[in-house]
């Protein structure tokens, strides 16, 4: 019989680590079904609400202003009081506010459920992050983070077959309880499921054996297991190096989760047809995030450094997303669709890297933290890059099918910046030797 508070293989699911993967997957995956339920609509809304793209802004950033401060908070309270309750509180959280939405009826009723969503579902990625720094070794933590953090992707590309077919059957009202239903279902499966290593009743005793051997790191002084605050993990250059990847890329992205379809109907294409056009670039990311960690996960093995093998990426990502500023010269849906799904999967190869950097840098009792501060400089960053896409679009409407062009450019740009920045933040110190940050 086992001791209790310990983990028994008498039941032990194999490779149980890469459950949890999966279970983190969907969370992101609902995550993503959920937020991008307002974007899809957002077209027709703007339509029946008579609501400008300034509008329309607004109500994405009291979103944005909820989800960049929630991250930096609900990180801490992930590092307090553990991923498994502390997710659970947050999907139960943006669930029900997800299904409230329906009972919206104005700008600002519609930016008051924004608000609350982001607050609710902010705390995905620091807990997914302190997940898989607490379950993987090095090698395999770029391919579990590109696991969960496809979720986005396939959340992306999933939403207008699940959204659109019910808003053009029944109304958007029943469109936005859907994703709420869906966080009901996966909190079941995740309250059964997921339990750290050391105290899960059904992990093997090799693979928790695995997975504490991969924790020792022989070549740092020991150092105070007394945990980081705020100014002290602020300090450190990793941290900011963490962040600015982080900062640079996300608002990019989300610009395109949030804006690609308003941006194809300024391009005069009709949703009706450019239905694909909306789904690659979100397949494109999925592919983009395993062949980041996949590929940076490859080159470890070979014998590359764990810092070497992720800077690759960094800087395939970088270059690869200026891809993004060609779609000003063309009109053409194919040729759009081509560019953006480019671009996509080298942001997303980038973002795997950036989303793994915590549990690379840092202990268990700091992942979080220190991904709810990338999360909420990333927010930051899309707060400021959506007022200037709502003000600017709409000053630029007499320029037809051009409208966003100055936008195009910058969103192609700012991530190559972001490369150079991790570049140069992300490295060894004195506080590596001290045992502060882990060796990369």
């Amino acid at each position: 019989m086992a001791t209790a508070g310990k983990p028994t293989a008498t039941h032990a699911i194999p490779s149980l680590r890469w459950w949890i993967g999966a279970i983190l997957f969907a969370s992101t995956v609902i995550n993503y079904i959920d937020r991008q339920t307002l974007s899809l609509l957002a077209p027709y809304l703007k339509v029946q609400y008579h609501w400008t793209n300034s509008d329309y802004a607004n109500i994405v950033i009291a979103f944005r202003i909820a989800y960049s401060i929630g991250q930096t908070v609900f990180g801490r309270v992930m590092d307090r009081i553990g991923t498994r309750r502390g997710l659970s509180i947050t999907v139960a959280w943006y669930s029900i506010v997800s299904m409230a939405t329906a009972a919206a009826s104005g700008l600002r009723s519609f930016a008051g459920f924004r608000f609350l969503l982001g607050a609710g579902e902010s705390a995905n990625w620091p807990a997914a992050t302190k997940a898989v720094s607490e379950w993987f070794p090095k090698r395999e933590r770029g391919l579990a983070t590109a696991l969960f953090d496809s979720g986005s992707s396939i959340g992306g590309a999933v939403a207008p077959f699940v959204i659109l077919p019910v808003y053009f059957h029944w109304g958007w009202r029943p469109a936005f309880m859907i994703p709420g239903v869906l966080g009901f279902l996966w909190l079941i499966v995740w309250r059964w499921l997921y339990h750290p290593p050391e105290a899960h009743p059904r992990v093997s005793q090799a693979e928790l054996q695995m997975i504490a051997a991969d924790k020792i790191d022989p070549g740092a002084q020991p150092a105070s297991r007394t945990r980081a605050h705020w100014r002290d993990l602020l300090k450190l250059p990793q941290t900011w190096g963490t962040i600015v990847a982080k900062t640079f890329t996300d608002p990019v992205w989300f610009f395109i989760t949030d804006w690609f379809p308003i941006y194809l109907v300024a391009k005069g294409i009709d949703l009706r047809n450019g239905l694909i056009a909306v789904w690659i670039p979100f397949i494109a990311a999925d592919l983009g995030n395993f062949f980041g960690g996949g590929m940076s996960g490859y080159l470890i093995k070979r014998g590359w450094s764990l810092g070497v093998a992720r800077k690759v990426l960094v800087v395939f990502g970088g270059i690869g997303v200026t891809l993004l500023i060609p779609t000003i010269l063309t009109t053409n849906l194919v040729l759009i669709t081509l560019l953006f799904g480019l671009a996509t999967f080298s942001y997303a190869s980038f973002s795997t890297i950036a989303n793994v950097l915590p549990s690379d840098l840092y202990h268990s009792d700091s992942v979080a933290s220190v991904s709810g501060l990338s999360g909420t400089g990333a927010g930051i960053g899309t707060i400021v890059a959506f007022w200037l896409v709502g003000y600017y679009s709409d000053a630029r409407a007499a320029a037809a099918t051009h409208a966003f062009d100055p936008i195009i450019i910058i969103a192609g740009l700012v991530p190559f910046a972001g490369m150079i920045l991790t570049l140069l933040l992300v490295r060894n110190t004195r506080a590596t030797d001290e045992g502060l940050v882990r060796r990369i």
